[in-house]
């Protein structure tokens, strides 16, 4: 979770919070031009990146690409909101991109979108939401998958322009694409498959004839984050699913990679026409600051907010969901430092165990929201070995460049808030990066009693900062977890000599965490059927769902039930016979689909 970016801004993500610094500009257009496809218009700044892109293949198992081929030339810009496929200039002072790397502005000038665009935008996924929840399944999947054809179809071209606006290497961007568009595939076949709408039929102890299914909710707004420019921003898993569920979704993009998001933006506007949807399915807001998230989530259209971020954005969302006069959900995956646990017999090999500790701690500057922050070791030989030698590997490693020169900043005061705590010593910091913005990563210690006594310490430094706090036998270790905050992930490096202990912390990492990992490291979220993405407050707002997997359509559905209707009245997926052959539950009986 990124700390600073903005304070409290709704749309100001969190590291998967953090404002991902990803990426001269023209004056916009005035008026209301029509989306363009992928010839530049006149007059607008062109998507930068001069290679035109390769092509790309879809994964086995699905169709040939049927978009457009890959640009030949650079992508149109404009800076402006795309509404229902319109473009539309904002109002006021004029932004602009920044290079992460250099602090430097580029890309044209943009300006927030206006209260009464941000109305319209949440008017037009109204006044479109009941058609696209009556589409058949099957067009509500063509959709998603036109939508991965569209964003592959950019190349290149979208790495280039994502990497100077984040820092992120090329390498790590064109990885992001590829989780990017197979999360859509992955919603498209939830969809066709027809689970997603659990229904079930069942009769009361009277015989009373009762059905269920779950239904869309609405208008969705979804904030991009800032580390993840695409994977958890304009086409990230939050549109995916939302779209999935047959919701509308209105886009607050991150301003931190503000071109990025009106690429892929355009990309999805090109899905939803060449698959027929109905106009208002989607529209991208611009907003820099914090009006444009407000009157978005404030608007009585929207029936419910996705939101990656810090903690200061996601509870000024909650506070704004909240005090409207039909309250709204806010989904909001906010902080977490992800505590992994050492117990003595995963320190045979204290060597290769603080590798893969730095590696992880280190991997794209640290700026994930699962990030390894707080290591719990245990105090004797066996752990200052493991000290040592991550000593050793955090010296040889350098500092990469920040998403953004603000997120730069909170880490480097963050490290030193912690430093500056009596009892917390400096086990070892690496070398900073090339240009102002890549500070070294480093990793402190402390011991369990100074930990508990300073508040301070429990919080997320976002970035590659580890804290490590030696524990002395099991009970001090259990009540450092017990005091622990709600976490996105907790891991137990363990062998089996160690499962006597491992059974006695498993109750409480469960009390704590969304996902509980055996070894391995917590940086790598699959995207998959059975991925928990989630966990208690404040990791995120909503302990009972995921934000990665296809459980993340259920934030976006509600359960309807049909009592005592004629079969010809009732939802396909409800009839006798089960018509559209989805999986049902038909009293404690589970179907499959035919």
């Amino acid at each position: 979770m990124n700390p600073t970016e903005n304070p409290p801004l709704p749309g100001d993500p969190h590291p998967d919070r953090p404002a991902p610094a990803p990426l001269t500009g023209h004056e916009p257009p005035t008026g209301k031009a029509p989306l363009p496809g992928h010839a530049p218009p006149a007059g607008t700044a062109p998507l930068t990146g001069d290679a035109p892109p390769p092509g790309n293949a879809p994964p086995p198992g699905h169709a040939p690409l049927t978009g457009p081929p890959p640009p030949t030339e650079p992508l149109p810009l404009t800076g402006h909101s795309l509404l229902a496929g319109r473009e539309v200039p904002g109002t006021g002072d004029a932004w602009y991109a920044v290079a992460a790397a250099t602090g430097e502005p580029f890309g044209p000038p943009r300006r927030d979108a206006s209260t009464e665009q941000v109305a319209e935008a949440a008017r037009l996924a109204a006044a479109d939401a009941r058609a696209f929840r009556a589409l058949p399944p099957e067009r509500r999947a063509a959709f998603l998958d036109a939508c991965a054809e569209e964003i592959e179809a950019l190349g290149d071209v979208l790495t280039a322009l994502a990497a100077r606006e984040t820092g992120l290497p090329p390498t790590r961007l064109t990885g992001e694409r590829t989780r990017t568009c197979g999360q859509l595939r992955l919603f498209a076949d939830l969809v066709r498959s027809g689970s997603a709408l659990g229904a079930r039929i069942d009769s009361g102890p009277s015989g009373t004839d009762v059905r269920l299914r779950r239904v869309p909710l609405g208008p969705v707004a979804v904030f991009g984050a800032s580390n993840f420019p695409l994977a958890f921003s304009v086409a990230g898993g939050d549109t995916a699913s939302a779209l999935a569920a047959g919701c509308p979704v209105v886009v607050k993009a991150h301003p931190a990679h503000p071109g990025t998001g009106e690429a892929v933006a355009r990309a999805v506007s090109a899905a939803a026409a060449r698959t027929g949807m109905p106009a208002g399915v989607f529209s991208l807001l611009v907003g820099r600051g914090h009006d444009v998230g407000l009157a978005l989530v404030g608007d009585p259209r929207i029936a419910a907010v996705g939101f990656t971020g810090s903690r200061p954005g996601g509870l000024a969302l909650i506070a704004a969901g909240r005090a409207r006069p039909v309250p709204v959900p806010v989904h909001a995956e906010m902080s977490a430092v992800n505590p992994v646990i050492m117990l003595d017999g995963a320190l045979a090999e204290p060597e290769a165990a603080a590798d893969a500790y730095v590696a992880s701690l280190t991997a794209g500057a640290g700026q994930f929201c699962t990030n390894p922050g707080l290591l719990l070791l245990p105090a004797g030989p066996a752990g200052d070995a493991f000290l040592s030698a991550a000593a050793r590997a955090v010296k040889a490693a350098a500092g990469q460049v920040m998403l953004t020169p603000d997120i730069a900043r909170a880490y480097t005061e963050g490290v030193r808030r912690w430093e500056g705590v009596p009892g917390v010593r400096e086990v070892a910091r690496g070398a900073a990066g090339a240009g102002p913005y890549a500070p070294a990563p480093v990793v402190l210690a402390c011991d369990a009693a100074t930990y508990t006594a300073h508040e301070d310490l429990s919080g997320e430094v976002f970035g590659a900062a580890g804290l490590v706090v030696r524990w002395s036998d099991t009970n001090e270790l259990l009540r450092l977890l017990v005091e622990l905050e709600g976490q996105l992930t907790a891991t137990l490096h363990a062998t089996d000599a160690d499962r006597p202990t491992a059974l006695e912390l498993l109750p409480v990492l469960e009390e704590r965490a969304g996902r509980v990992l055996w070894g391995g490291w917590p940086t790598g979220v699959e995207v998959c059927h059975a991925m928990v993405h989630g966990g208690p407050w404040p990791a995120t707002s909503s302990p009972g769902a995921t934000s990665v997997g296809t459980l993340a359509v259920e934030r976006w559905l509600r359960p309807v039930c049909y009592q005592s209707f004629p079969d010809a009245l009732l939802p396909s997926e409800l009839r006798d016979g089960n018509p559209l052959g989805v999986p049902r539950q038909t009293g404690a009986v589970l179907t499959a689909g035919s």
